[in-house]
């Protein structure tokens, strides 16, 4: 994401690795790489620090407290782009992850606070290419719509994102892992063993692999058959 910025956009970016990893070269963005241990003591200190540099974009390498969490959704709060990474199986996960870390008599203000700062989220898992080169992500994707936000507002129907991520595909171009991983699996991208062992629902997915693959097969012949 950094890079892609760094190459279509005139941004200020800041940020806080451990340790850094790929070395950003200015192209069409000011990238300012600070490491952790080096640079700054540690993500709170370094991302206030980073604040006070005027930065359009800050990334954060890892969340691990509420002190950088808050500081960070203030910093998102007044007009700054913030890019981080939780360890996290899932959308909905990382989004109760979030609020989980604020002791208990703050997580209704932080709820309240992640629904109107947080843009999208992103989640990977790695698999196996079936080809045997290397590894392929399969992605989940949830992008904040107005609706989203209500859910992430309300504890009691948070869990209700992952229903409302399947039913969003083809209209905001969100996905669940579940229905990457049907596509790369129908691609052979995948094999179906790998699929299955990295599903969300493991069951659920082998019923819509057969039915896609029933579909597959009576859409071939139809296309195949000549109009007269």
């Amino acid at each position: 994401i950094v890079n892609q910025i760094n190459q279509t956009q005139h941004k200020h970016v800041v940020t806080l690795e451990n340790p850094i990893e790929f070395l950003h070269r200015d192209i069409n963005s000011s990238v300012t790489q600070r490491e952790i241990g080096v640079d700054t003591d540690d993500f709170r200190a370094g991302l206030r620090a980073a604040l006070r540099q005027d930065p359009d974009v800050v990334m954060i390498g890892e969340m691990r407290d509420a002190e950088t969490i808050d500081t960070a959704m203030k910093a998102a709060e007044t007009g700054h782009l913030v890019i981080s990474t939780l360890h996290t199986p899932d959308a909905v996960t990382t989004i109760t992850r979030l609020v989980s870390m604020f002791p208990a008599e703050e997580q209704e203000v932080a709820r309240t606070r992640l629904g109107e700062a947080l843009q999208a989220v992103v989640s990977q898992r790695l698999l196996p290419r079936a080809d045997g080169h290397g590894r392929v992500p399969a992605v989940e994707v949830l992008i904040c719509t107005a609706a989203v936000r209500d859910l992430v507002k309300d504890p009691a129907r948070t869990p209700e994102l992952h229903d409302y991520i399947r039913e969003a595909r083809e209209q905001y171009g969100m996905q669940t892992f579940d229905q990457h991983l049907i596509e790369l699996a129908m691609e052979e991208v995948v094999s179906y063993e790998a699929a299955v062992a990295a599903a969300t629902n493991p069951k659920e997915f082998e019923r819509q692999m057969r039915d896609e693959r029933r579909h597959a097969r009576v859409a071939a012949p139809a296309e195949a058959t000549p109009r007269r």
